[in-house]
């Protein structure tokens, strides 16, 4: 590995690595298109309305938080719990969190309509409310792990690595359970109001931060020619495993909980059977396609040979996720409001009534401005730094992991 400032060691892809560059850019002008026309003809382009105020952006920016918060758990792992294996993937994994966070965030910046609120947010605290907890979360969550990084890539620090990781391990839980809670306190939503949206949010984003993580890593491999350890792959995949199937577990419960409650039976009814393309959304993408599928490619005995099949598992899920994260915000929204319980009402207002939603294509581009974010950090950073994770498997193999 000679040359440590490209992307591929062996030989430097200087055009391969500017039409990355140029792909991001291009993601991007289509975002600054996007706000910038929604900035001067307002909200009304969108498919949003007064029943669903949190669209398809909303979908990207919390999927987006919730994977960074996740993907920073193969750091804990290393840090937290001294596994050796997972400590050479700690700076990648530091590296993709605030990445992640930033477009994530992003997102929900430009999705504000007037980005200049943003500084009412920062200077002016409501703490009863959760919002402005998670204000605080965030900003903490990039001083944190910004120093975690440090440590970690500095050798002078390493010493600090281990004391700054388990900060940041809690941080990112607290961070991950205040995302959750935005939902959970909405205690006027049917599909909203419960203690298991901090707990459930927390498990996914282990899930969808070690499949994005999988998924870099993948390309990092394939990028400079080179295949991943069978044993590495092997453990990560396992993991990987146990996260889906515990999603799963918590989605299985999340309803099964609120089916044993009479006033959530028609919420349940909505999403299970009679919602469209939420029902569809939920059995296909959320179960089919982002947790049994990819349960099957981990276990089946073709995966701990091949990084193609792992990568594919780790993407269905990241598409799962998308579809969990659309039935969850947006679903959420468009069953109706249960203004006066135990009576039935109606009016001009569309009380009572299912709301409807279609996303516009501009909400579609500023949702994937946070993913362009994220992309242009990291292929600028995996490029200019040493990402690279570098196994000592002679540690590995006596049993010190």
């Amino acid at each position: 590995m000679a040359n440590e400032t490209c992307l591929n060691q062996a030989a430097c892809r200087t055009p391969q690595f500017l039409m990355l560059l140029v792909l991001g850019g291009l993601v991007m002008l289509g975002t600054l298109f996007a706000f910038f026309t929604l900035e001067h003809h307002g909200h009304v382009l969108t498919g949003m309305n007064n029943q669903i105020v949190w669209g398809l952006p909303h979908v990207f920016a919390v999927f987006l938080i919730v994977a960074a918060s996740g993907v920073l758990n193969v750091a804990s792992i290393g840090s937290v719990f001294g596994k050796k294996l997972y400590k050479a993937r700690a700076p990648l994994s530091g590296m993709l969190a605030l990445a992640m966070m930033a477009g994530g965030l992003a997102v929900l910046v430009l999705d504000l309509g007037r980005p200049d609120r943003l500084i009412v947010a920062m200077t002016h605290y409501n703490f009863k409310s959760i919002f402005a907890w998670n204000m605080i979360f965030y900003n903490g969550f990039f001083a944190i792990v910004g120093l975690y990084l440090i440590t970690l890539m500095d050798r002078k620090l390493k010493g600090f690595s281990t004391p700054v990781g388990f900060v940041a391990f809690l941080w990112r839980l607290a961070l991950t359970t205040a995302t959750g809670s935005i939902f959970g306190f909405l205690v006027a939503r049917a599909g909203y109001n419960s203690a298991l949206m901090a707990p459930m949010f927390v498990i996914m984003s282990f899930a969808y931060g070690l499949a994005v993580f999988l998924l870099v890593q993948t390309a990092m491999y394939w990028w400079n020619g080179l295949n991943l350890d069978e044993r590495v792959q092997a453990r990560m995949e396992k993991l990987l495993a146990v996260f889906v199937a515990a999603s799963l577990y918590f989605t299985v419960v999340f309803h099964i909980t609120n089916l044993y409650f009479a006033k959530q039976w028609e919420f349940e009814r909505f999403i299970l059977l009679d919602g469209g393309i939420y029902t569809v959304l939920f059995w296909v993408g959320q179960i089919l396609v982002g947790g049994i599928i990819p349960l099957v490619l981990l276990f089946s005995s073709a995966a701990r040979k091949s990084m193609a099949l792992v990568a594919l598992a780790a993407l269905l899920v990241i598409i799962g996720g998308h579809a969990q994260m659309y039935v969850t915000i947006v679903g959420g929204q468009a069953f109706p409001l249960d203004m006066f319980p135990g009576y039935a009402e109606s009016s001009a207002f569309y009380d009572g009534v299912v709301a409807q939603y279609s996303p516009s294509i501009w909400e579609f581009m500023l949702g994937m401005g946070g993913i362009g974010i994220a992309f242009l950090a990291t292929t600028i950073a995996v490029r200019t730094f040493k990402f690279m994770p570098q196994d000592d498997f002679p540690a590995l193999e006596s049993g010190k992991d």
